[in-house]
């Protein structure tokens, strides 16, 4: 145990002292070996089902196709409801799907359909978990600790990538895909128990959860408002369009170097420990670059070595060079996750997260498909280079986007305001909400005002509201009526409990113009029920 104190000490590690942490991060681990053993041998078994080229490629379009079509829908559910049940609940997915493959496999009933179908009901537990993974995460360590935590889950991630196939391919190569599928029950079933072992915090809220629908909208909104997160999705999406090239034609760039499949192995295992040994130097290095520049540099290093790959496919030269693309390659990805994470109060951070990682896995899936393309009708090292160029003027074209812009906001959760001057029994589903509120200012500082409501307009949109207006008043110079509208009345409440720290700062910025001895007037409206009278006829 001293011993392992003393590596814990290491400043990439310290997440791992929090017995809490340690405990997610293992789950996690097992999570991400239980997805790259099952990729494995369901690719290989599909071999042995059908000659089909198109029904094996579609293995892997059945594992990633949930991302796309339930990202948003999983994001939503991870915020409505107790994050460890729904994180629990994935493994026990997860579990479930691979006992259902191991019974078939070994009774020799599984064919290759009924494959495709399984591995898409295994693909809708691994959607659904990466969303609730990354809104738990910033709960259970310190903002200080956030960085190191979220490169240690980067490290899961490449360490599952290079130990998962070595074992898959030991098993299948031993006794089959039916022992790999009860290895995969085996290890959701300990992520099941590491997960539900920890004791979460309830939200409290005296307010009834959110709707389905109404939560995935809000967390659109919220993306869409958020000029951070609209930069860090932009990232995520052209990075894994250029980078994906080389990861998608590297079975093709080992096979042309003369090593085959042993050659591959090795890519990916260097691949692999590049990331994870830039991960652990990452706290001295965060120290000494911005984000934009991990971003910038990373992106122009992964061309750099891509080129250098395809352009001198000698052993010597590309297995030193993937270990730097792997380096590359993480510290980019982890810099965009980690202002991903910033960017997102904590009440809309798993369905901002899926919308990160649907970019993400769109970059990928559009870059692989398309470079793909380019290779067939030119050649690999053609490809890749033209991917590199590309990511390069992409990243020349959008420099002045930031992901640092504004720098980091205090999004730490304020006390909800009440809310006065109820006179008339309204409910909860009673709406929409108009909230007028009245400002008296000196017409002098109108410009400054215009930049401070443009700033509340985007802060009332990301917290819910369906719209927002200003206006002057036409016979009385300063003075100005702000609405916007909320979806319901529990709605209108629910807004009150998102308020954070910067939108307090916010908010004192708008009254600081607000002439008087007295606050801004607020005055609140539910719509009014209409009678239905007769029909006209036509």
């Amino acid at each position: 145990m001293p011993r392992l104190a003393s590596i814990l000490d290491l400043p990439a590690l310290t997440p791992l002292k929090g017995h809490i942490y340690r405990g997610l991060w293992l789950a996690w681990l097992v999570a991400n070996l239980t997805m790259w053993t099952h990729d494995i041998a369901a690719a290989w078994l599909m071999t042995q089902l059908t000659d089909s080229a198109v029904m094996v490629a579609l293995v892997q379009t059945a594992s990633t196709l949930p991302v796309f079509m339930l990202g948003i829908a999983s994001g939503a559910m991870a915020d409505i409801v107790d994050r460890r049940r729904w994180f629990a609940a994935t493994q026990a997915w997860v579990c479930v799907t691979a006992l259902l493959l191991a019974l078939l496999s070994a009774l020799d009933a599984l064919n290759a359909p009924l494959l495709l179908v399984l591995t898409f009901v295994n693909g809708i537990g691994l959607a659904a978990r990466w969303p609730v993974f990354s809104a738990i995460v910033p709960d259970v360590v310190s903002k200080q600790d956030l960085p190191a935590a979220l490169a240690l889950g980067g490290i899961s991630m490449n360490l599952s990538r290079v130990v998962g196939p070595v074992i898959a391919g030991g098993l299948l190569a031993l006794s089959g895909p039916a022992v790999v599928f009860t290895l995969n029950a085996v290890f959701a079933s300990v992520g099941f128990w590491l997960i539900w072992r920890w004791k979460s915090e309830p939200r409290a809220s005296a307010l009834p959860g959110e709707r389905f629908v109404g939560a995935m909208r809000v967390g659109l909104q919220h993306v869409r408002q958020s000029p951070r997160m609209r930069v860090v999705v932009l990232r995520v999406f052209l990075f894994f369009l250029q980078s994906s090239a080389l990861l998608a034609l590297m079975p093709l760039v080992a096979h042309q170097s003369g090593g085959g499949a042993a050659m591959f192995t090795a890519m990916m295992s260097c691949l692999g420990a590049g990331a994870i040994l830039a991960a652990l130097q990452f706290p001295r290095w965060r120290e000494r670059y911005a984000r934009d520049q991990f971003v910038r540099w990373g992106t122009m290093s992964h061309a750099v070595l891509s080129t250098l790959i395809v352009s001198v496919p000698t052993p010597w030269i590309v297995l030193p060079a993937m270990a730097l693309v792997g380096a590359a390659w993480i510290s980019t990805a982890n810099t965009l996750v980690m202002s991903a994470q910033l960017a997102l109060p904590n009440w809309v951070r798993a369905r901002g997260m899926s919308i990160y990682q649907m970019a993400l896995m769109g970059g990928t899936a559009i870059g692989a498909g398309f470079w793909g393309q380019v290779a067939g009708l030119t050649t690999v090292a053609t490809a890749v280079v033209a991917a590199a160029l590309s990511g390069v003027i992409l990243l020349f074209i959008t420099r002045r986007y930031s992901v640092e812009w504004g720098g980091d906001e205090d999004l730490s959760p304020q006390p909800a305001r009440p809310v006065a001057g109820v006179a008339i029994d309204i409910q909860p589903d009673e709406g929409p909400v108009m909230v007028v509120v009245e400002y008296l200012i000196d017409p002098a500082r109108e410009a400054e005002f215009a930049d401070v409501m443009q700033a509340s307009r985007r802060a009332r949109l990301r917290q819910g509201a369906l719209s927002w207006g200003l206006f002057r008043d036409t016979a009385v110079p300063g003075r100005y009526i702000e609405y916007f509208v909320d979806e319901s009345w529990v709605e209108h409440l629910r807004r009150q409990e998102r308020f954070t720290a910067a939108d307090e700062d916010l908010r004192s910025q708008r009254l600081a113009f607000h002439l008087g001895s007295e606050p801004p007037l607020v005055k609140r409206y539910v719509a009014a029920s209409m009678p239905i009278g007769p029909q006209m006829p036509f």
